[in-house]
């Protein structure tokens, strides 16, 4: 399975944005972009825009490959309504992200071991795919055995950051269900991104 292993900061930087919600803000001591003396940032083409988005969408979703994204994006375009809530309810579903959202833990990329290695529960049986699709009332949960991981429960205890409207955490249990498909505008970005952008662009490079 795929796994990003580049320079996280330096991503966060180009967006000027704390967009992993790592801990410790990337921005902090570097505010410019990436390049010498931090490059300017210059005007873009129409091009250089959508291809901007695309980027942006694929880092909120932990670093997504080019290959994962046009997967969704013709799953999304084969279903009846707009191409782009659909595309956005497939990668806001991924087990993975869902993880995330519900602060089991407290980056994607943490989300993306907790799955990968086995410690997460659907509907009480092991899920290790990053990628499996979690439907409305299902129940994720923590397996026994991780409950008392101290990176678990600091992340759960961590008052920045809220539970999505579209998802219930049981913190006692830990676990947690998604209620209900979200909306773009339920969407806790970090930043803005503009789905339908990416779509067109999709549509033309694909």
């Amino acid at each position: 399975m795929a796994r990003y292993t580049g320079k996280k900061n330096r991503i966060a930087r180009k967006f000027g944005v704390n967009i992993f919600g790592r801990a410790r803000n990337p921005l902090i001591h570097k505010q410019h972009p990436p390049g010498m003396h931090g490059a300017r940032r210059r005007k873009k083409s129409d091009y250089g825009l959508q291809l901007e988005e695309k980027q942006k969408l694929k880092a909120v979703y932990g670093m997504l490959s080019e290959r994962q994204l046009v997967r969704y994006y013709k799953d999304a375009l084969n279903l009846k309504g707009n191409t782009a809530d659909h595309l956005v309810e497939f990668l806001e579903c991924r087990l993975d992200n869902v993880v995330y959202r519900l602060k089991f833990a407290s980056t994607i990329f943490a989300a993306h071991q907790l799955v990968s290695h086995g410690h997460i529960l659907v509907n009480g049986k092991k899920v290790d795919r990053r990628s499996f699709q979690v439907r409305p009332g299902m129940t994720i949960s923590i397996k026994e055995d991780s409950r008392q991981s101290k990176q678990i429960n600091d992340s759960l205890d961590n008052s920045r950051r809220d539970v999505p409207e579209y998802l219930e955490l049981n913190r006692q249990d830990f676990n947690g269900k998604l209620l209900n498909m979200p909306t773009r505008e339920q969407l806790p970005w970090p930043i803005e991104i503009n789905v339908p952008e990416i779509c067109d662009f999709l549509d033309h490079t694909t």
